[in-house]
């Protein structure tokens, strides 16, 4: 497999303050994990600055103008009332980070990489259309999947999600559009109280699939055999989109999933799969959350490892 990671220096620049879980260090643990050499035949670029046309294609105008405008020169800003903070590196940060996703369907359509990942932060599918959300700006990877749509003419696109709390705005972009799939395994009841099963979009273009708490390997892989894979394959995309997020790992502090490494290699191989079937093997691979520095490591690294066919 002809494996490119895209990362870039002014993802480390986002700094959203002393003991926020969405540290610098994260990306740090990531990087020092792919720069093993059992990763050397993997490509690497530097993640160009996404444009404000793509990130358009998913956010609105207001809201654009908003980020921009709130960015500060020194100090932090709240975009929410939570947890989602800006610092002066920010916007270049978030911008990386479409750059990387929009970049990566490029380069599988394209036929330059069998798969992309992208490891850049701050993470993205918490972002609605309108709000930021849960430590995500922009919503990178639903921007990547209209992306293929308005620049490549791919008409199916799915997103699969593997990370402990539910894209709701991922959810949000992709409910009234039958040709948008959306599938997200999750941690519920838990943050942000969205993805109960019952929400399934305008055609039943979304599948949620919660996991209670203390769900381990047997129910998560359970549920992604039984409703959440035969449905991509019904589905039939033309481009598969992870939101890797590593925090239902089983030395994660904030989730309480039970994951291992294995699964994540296991899902990774099992969305392979059915992308060999409908879209030419095409995958982009967007890391999301984690915040156990050593199960964020080693679930990213089981996780590339799958993408480069080992």
């Amino acid at each position: 497999m002809r494996t490119l990671i895209y990362t870039h220096p002014a993802c480390f620049n986002h700094q959203p303050g002393p003991h926020h879980p969405e540290s610098p260090a994260r990306l740090e643990a990531v990087l020092k994990a792919l720069k093993d050499p059992e990763f050397k035949d993997a490509r690497w670029r530097d993640a160009p600055l996404g444009s404000d046309e793509q990130v358009l294609l998913v956010h609105t105008p207001d809201y654009v103008e908003e980020v921009r405008s709130l960015s500060p020169q020194q100090g932090y800003q709240m975009l929410d009332a939570g947890d989602t903070i800006m610092s002066p590196g920010t916007l270049e940060a978030v911008m990386r980070c479409v750059g990387a996703a929009c970049a990566g369907v490029d380069d599988v359509v394209s036929g330059a990489a069998d798969n992309v990942f992208c490891a850049t932060r701050p993470c993205g599918h918490h972002a609605e259309a309108n709000r930021a959300m849960g430590f995500c700006v922009y919503n990178q990877a639903a921007i990547a999947a209209l992306h293929a749509r308005q620049k490549h003419g791919l008409k199916r696109v799915a997103v699969v999600d593997f990370d402990v709390h539910h894209g709701n705005g991922t959810q949000h972009s992709f409910w009234d559009d039958p040709d948008l799939f959306y599938g997200s395994s999750h941690q519920s009841p838990f943050y942000p109280g969205t993805g109960a099963w019952q929400e399934t979009g305008v055609a039943h273009n979304i599948v949620n699939t919660p996991l209670k708490p203390g769900s381990g390997s047997a129910a998560f892989r359970a549920a992604m055999e039984n409703e959440m894979l035969p449905a991509l394959r019904k589905f039939a995309p033309e481009l598969v989109i992870i939101s890797a997020g590593f925090d239902a790992h089983h030395l994660d502090p904030l989730g309480g999933l039970k994951f291992t490494d294995e699964d994540f290699h296991w899902i990774t191989r099992e969305l392979m799969q059915v992308a060999d079937a409908s879209a030419q093997g095409r995958v982009v691979s967007v890391l999301e959350g984690g915040y156990s520095l050593e199960g964020l490591a080693s679930g990213t690294a089981a996780h590339v490892r799958a993408l480069m066919g080992r």
